[in-house]
């Protein structure tokens, strides 16, 4: 089979990147070369600049209406185009094809039509000072925005991003990440497809190093919007300290899942085992912590082991697989070294531990088994560190003090959840949990209106709903006197 070429997505036009260079695209699930992904350089990025500099002025000042007739086009055309983009999804990502189609891309096109219906009703303020004068509130667009995406979750969260940029009429380069490029590069054709005007949208391929830096220090981006690693935003905040750029920074996880002892049992062993290794583990809300009030710990952790157990793993492509590859060597390699330093560190491994030798095209895949770990306590870096993998800890608590002290002990602070039928504990922990987002007996269950984003080093700023509209603009206050 021949390799697929990937091109950039420059001025309206799918182009090869000036050095020539390109970085090898991986199937996870095979652990072979299928396809070649440009490493863009600063002259690509000079070139995306002036293309969304120049298609800025029309763009922005574009009816508000007519944008959304753009972007719901593109949303018609992933919906028509889905089992193309979710097979896509499926080879460059390793997840299960049933989840890429249901999750990634169904949420893909939800996040275009949602923020195309948003911009048409978003409003301003106005304050009246009696008989004295009118204050009223100008949100423009900033100009040319930069929006990173990260590997976990390719398409569904590049367009979370450029949706509610290009909707309040900025222009958007946009870097995916290197390790699943494939999608992207998919959506780049239905753009122009869709008659996006030229330049609007710019997609740039490779790696942080090479491309995301200069990016992100550009001197006339005029904001970032980044998902991925702590350090990686540490760094960007660091890099722009001096350049004054609007940062949104939607960073990792250590997610708690506090289990009580009055939970709805079965539902709540399925939907733990869920948050705990949706696809692979690999999603920065996973509840990777689990703490188990004491009546209830060895029945829970029982009943979730053998819950586990149950997961078809297997090729991402067969529709019945539920857990597949991880997303590369590299990150493989991680896993399985964090799995190890938790038996050092005196844990158990009760289900899980190893790397899956799968028969047939999987034979070299990346594959790791879901990993349940029980005897470790709060301080070790397993319970401390973003492993980002199918690897779950559990723990005993006492009473909703020591669930809570637990629960918070950790530099991140994203998202929990709370399993119990007591309505007061439950408003009471979601008050007293530091964390972006707290889920009451549900986990992702999401509504695309609501602030989405962490404390700590799980990032600053919020994305979703009217949080990402205002980010992408500037508010003006004009006050005019009577």
């Amino acid at each position: 089979m021949s390799l697929i070429t990937i091109k950039n997505y420059l001025g309206g036009q799918l182009l090869a990147p000036e050095s020539g260079t390109y970085l090898d695209d991986h199937e996870p699930a095979t652990g072979q070369v299928y396809a070649r992904t440009p490493q863009s350089s600063a002259a690509d990025l000079d070139q995306a600049v002036a293309a969304a500099e120049q298609s800025f002025p029309s763009w922005s000042t574009t009816p508000a209406e007519q944008r959304a007739q753009v972007l719901n086009r593109l949303a018609d055309l992933i919906e028509q185009n889905q089992d193309r983009l979710a097979r896509a999804e499926a080879i460059d990502n390793g997840k299960p094809i049933t989840l890429a189609k249901n999750v990634d891309i169904y949420r893909a096109a939800a996040n275009i039509r949602f923020f195309a219906q948003a911009i048409t009703q978003f409003s301003s303020e106005s304050h009246a000072m009696e008989n004295v004068a009118i204050n009223y509130t100008l949100r423009d667009p900033l100009g040319v925005v930069a929006c990173i995406s990260p590997w976990n979750l390719p398409l569904y969260l590049f367009t979370w991003k450029i949706a509610p940029a290009l909707a309040v009429g900025n222009t958007v380069i946009a870097k995916p990440s290197e390790i699943t490029p494939m999608t992207a590069y998919l959506f780049s054709e239905l753009c122009i497809e869709a008659g996006l005007p030229a330049g609007v949208l710019n997609v740039l391929h490779g790696t942080g190093p090479a491309i995301g830096a200069p990016l992100t220090e550009h001197p006339r981006i005029k904001a970032v919007s980044f998902t991925g690693g702590s350090a990686t935003g540490t760094l960007i905040k660091q890099a722009t300290a001096s350049q004054h750029k609007k940062l949104s920074l939607e960073l990792g996880g250590k997610n708690p899942t506090l289990v009580f002892a009055d939970c709805d049992f079965d539902r709540t062993v399925d939907e733990v085992a869920r948050s705990a290794f949706a696809n692979q583990g690999q999603i920065c809300l996973c509840g990777s912590r689990i703490y188990i009030e004491n009546d209830l710990y060895e029945r829970f952790t029982a009943a979730l082991v053998a819950r586990v157990e149950q997961l078809k793993i297997g090729d991402p492509l067969d529709e019945d697989t539920q857990f597949g590859a991880l997303v590369s060597q590299a990150h493989m390699d991680k896993v399985l070294g964090y799995i190890e330093l938790a038996q050092q560190e005196g844990g158990t491994v009760l289900t899980g531990g190893q790397r899956l030798q799968l028969s047939g095209r999987c034979a070299d895949g990346y594959f790791v088994q879901p990993t349940i770990i029980a005897g470790l306590d709060n301080a070790c870096r397993t319970n401390q560190e973003e492993i980002f993998g199918p690897v779950c800890t559990v723990q005993p608590f006492s009473d909703e003090q020591q669930a809570v002290a637990l629960a918070n002990d950790s530099e991140y602070g994203l998202a929990a959840s709370v399993w119990s039928q007591d309505i007061g504990r439950c408003h009471r922990l979601a008050k007293q949990l530091n964390t972006g987002i707290v889920w009451v007996n549900c986990w992702l269950l999401r509504d695309l209106r609501t602030p989405f984003g962490g404390m700590k080093a799980s990032g600053s700023g919020r994305e979703g709903g009217l949080e990402a509209l205002r980010f992408f603009t500037e508010a003006k206050n004009v006050c005019i006197k009577y």
